[in-house]
């Protein structure tokens, strides 16, 4: 099983292209290496620089033109931005020697940051955004906060089954109703989507965990001889439906749009989504702590995470924020009013104690 990191990595290969993985430190705004952490003030504002980690990338680029930007501009705080991956920031808090003052990684690292110790628990009482914010219970933890989502849905192509339209991964079973070849996430993408097993066996969204791995490769057993690939790659979803090879998948969400854009008979479909997330938290040993809590209760603003999701196709963990956003942005969202009710968060601890289990039956079942 991959690691959250390599999880969250591919995610966002998928969507764009990313910069994460690079063991130097890349700065995308400011200047030094990350261990200069003062410039010369001007206008009376603060001359702290603070030092962000992100995946880079597409993601990092949104983050700089919708949060560090603006941030930079009211606060006079600089920020500068490291690409490292989570061993190299565990191996620094382990050191003593953070050289990053904010985390902006997934909620499954952060999981793994905690039982390491390497991450502050976070004093809500310095967030004032964060009291009326609404953020979901299962994006509030400890050590981390959630700011925004990411899902994984069924693509099809809309040009096969005469105007019909599949409505949910029953449908997406139903190789009779709807006929063709399927794709599935491989585990050499991210966690093996054994939750859409079990919802097209009819198992309800809220009785989805613990997974019922028995229950689950049963189910899968009724699709194998359709699925054609398991994929392992973001594009690969897309092309397999450009090319016709395949006449729905899972995909992450956001992926296509490019191609539905152009005009490709494709499309999303929502009922049964599994969202994962993005979250913010401090290092242990963070140079600049009361910049940090500055710069994560700024992106707690509506309006901020408005900015950033019509930019990228994540979702906003503030409810709020979809006051700000244009219609057809918000419709496409997975913390969407609507879509909030059909889908559901993947369970990070149940996955993290049963990955190794889940991994090692995956691939037994497949080459089976």
């Amino acid at each position: 099983m991959k690691d959250a990191r390599i999880d969250r990595r591919l995610f966002l290969r998928g969507i764009g292209g990313v910069t994460a993985g690079v063991a130097a430190t890349t700065v995308l705004s400011g200047c030094g290496t990350g261990t200069s952490r003062s410039v010369a003030g001007s206008g009376g504002k603060s001359s702290k620089t603070l030092v962000v980690r992100d995946s880079g990338g597409t993601y990092g680029d949104a983050n700089k033109k919708a949060i560090y930007d603006a941030f930079t501009k009211e606060t006079g705080i600089r920020i500068e931005v490291v690409n490292i991956q989570y061993a190299q920031m565990l191996a620094q808090v382990q050191q003593g020697r953070p050289q990053f003052d904010v985390i902006d990684d997934s909620m499954s690292d952060f999981l793994r940051f905690k039982k390491a110790g390497a991450t502050q628990d976070l004093d809500y009482d310095r967030l004032k955004n964060f009291k009326n914010a609404g953020i979901a219970k299962t994006l509030v933890t400890s050590n981390a906060l959630g700011k925004n989502y990411w899902a994984s849905v069924m693509a099809y192509r809309t040009d096969v089954w005469g105007g019909k339209k599949p409505s949910s991964w029953t449908d997406f079973w139903d190789t009779k109703a709807f006929p063709g070849s399927r794709a599935l996430q491989g585990l050499d993408a991210d966690r093996p989507v054994l939750e859409f097993a079990l919802l097209a066996d009819g198992v309800p969204l809220d009785k989805l965990y613990p997974l019922d791995l028995d229950r689950a490769f049963k189910s899968l057993d009724n699709i194998k001889g359709s699925i054609k690939k398991y994929w392992d790659t973001g594009a690969l979803p897309g092309v397999l439906l450009g090319r016709k090879e395949v006449v729905a998948t899972d995909v992450w969400h956001g992926r296509l749009d490019a191609l539905i854009k152009q005009g490709s008979p494709l499309a999303y479909q929502w009922n049964g989504a599994r969202r994962q997330s993005n979250a913010l938290g401090i290092p242990k040993g963070a140079a600049n702590l009361d910049a940090a809590y500055q710069l994560i209760d700024f992106a707690l603003r509506p309006d901020v995470q408005a900015n950033y999701a019509e930019l990228y196709p994540m979702a906003p963990s503030v409810p709020a924020a979809y006051k700000k956003l244009s219609p057809t942005t918000a419709a496409n969202l997975g913390s969407s009013p609507e879509h909030l009710k059909t889908g559901f968060d993947m369970d990070v601890e149940w996955w993290a104690e049963n990955q190794e289990a889940v991994a090692k039956r995956w691939q037994e079942w497949t080459h089976a």
